[in-house]
């Protein structure tokens, strides 16, 4: 397959080099010191006792790469706005999109039967996205990556890597399959799904409490899942998570003991953002979740509190413009 990478930092340098290493034919969209050195010195993969580097073609321009067979947007949430892939695209061009938090996607394909999302345009403020609609393919990653230097991605935990695929509209399709297919061929676990919208909330319950609340503390995940201190803040924020998508017709379930949940003392995404000075995923990770609890008359309180603590040390950082009314 011809695979491009949109955003190649800590998720994208990931399947990027994997991908690359089966055999696909990949390219990466990137920037700054990053893509400098992937030109220079190739990009490279530590995943445990393995490290694998890989040569590319890699530009900060799309129209340099062509038309491709995928596109990977891999992108924060935040950096969607203006997302250019039309350079990309050919007749059958899927792209899938790797983020945290609700997608933008929610409501497309959606079932009748399903439970009505809320008004989602403050993850597409400017309607560009939605003419990709007949191409979206919704993925949902989990490991513990982060770019440790320009050209170098380190794998803290790759006994739990995965990334799971699905429809908007839930159905098992030739495209879906063949591009499984693909992952599973770069030893990728990549799991079957009838429900991607499930598989989103069950990975906001992780972004949505333990994330947020590093964030606000600066903790690690592991030194926040090992703390007496927020032992029940936690579980307090969990419940009302699940309250929220059980409302919306998904089962998000209990997180398993610490232990085999927490590997290492990896900071997660959101306190590496906010530590290196970079905009914050607070609309996809943390209002528009809220705005489902509002939608379903859920209450909160918990929630409620965390994101108003969250909104106002990133704004005071420069790192999120807020935007009332607020859901909270």
């Amino acid at each position: 397959m011809r695979i491009c990478v949109y955003g190649a930092g800590a998720i994208g340098g990931w399947l990027a080099v994997r991908l690359a290493s089966a055999g696909h034919e990949v390219s990466l969209v990137a920037r700054g010191e990053h893509l400098v050195a992937i030109k220079a010195r190739g990009l490279t993969l530590r995943s445990g006792d393995e490290e694998l580097t890989v040569r590319v073609a890699a530009g900060e321009d799309p129209a340099e790469l062509g038309a491709q067979d995928v596109v990977l947007v891999t992108l924060k949430a935040t950096a969607l706005t203006g997302l250019s892939v039309e350079p990309l695209l050919g007749p059958g061009t899927c792209v899938v999109f790797v983020q945290n938090g609700i997608p933008w996607w929610y409501g497309i394909g959606l079932s009748r039967d399903a439970p009505a999302p809320p008004d989602l345009s403050l993850l597409d403020p400017d309607g560009g996205l939605a003419a990709l609609a007949p191409r979206v393919i919704g993925g949902v990653v989990k490991s513990m990556v982060e770019v440790i230097e320009p050209g170098i991605v380190l794998n803290r935990t790759p006994a739990i890597d995965s990334l799971v695929l699905g429809e908007p509209t839930d159905l098992q399709t030739p495209r879906l399959a063949a591009l499984r297919a693909a992952i599973e061929g770069a030893g990728l676990p990549s799991p079957v799904t009838h429900h991607i919208r499930e598989v989103v909330w069950n990975k906001l319950l992780m972004n949505m409490t333990g994330s947020v609340m590093c964030m606000l503390t600066g903790m690690t995940n592991w030194d926040m899942h090992h703390s007496p201190i927020f032992v029940d803040v936690l579980e307090t924020l969990r419940r009302e998570v699940q309250a929220i998508g059980a409302a919306h017709g998904c089962s998000i379930a209990s997180l398993p003991p610490v232990e085999r949940r927490v590997l290492s003392s990896h900071k997660p995404s959101i306190l590496q953002d906010y530590e290196r000075g970079r905009a914050l995923e607070l609309d996809a990770i943390v209002l528009a979740p809220l705005l489902f609890a509002r939608k379903a008359a859920i209450a909160t309180p918990s929630l409620d509190l965390m994101a108003a603590l969250a909104v106002q040390k990133a704004a005071a950082a420069g790192l999120y413009t807020a935007r009332p009314p607020f859901p909270f």
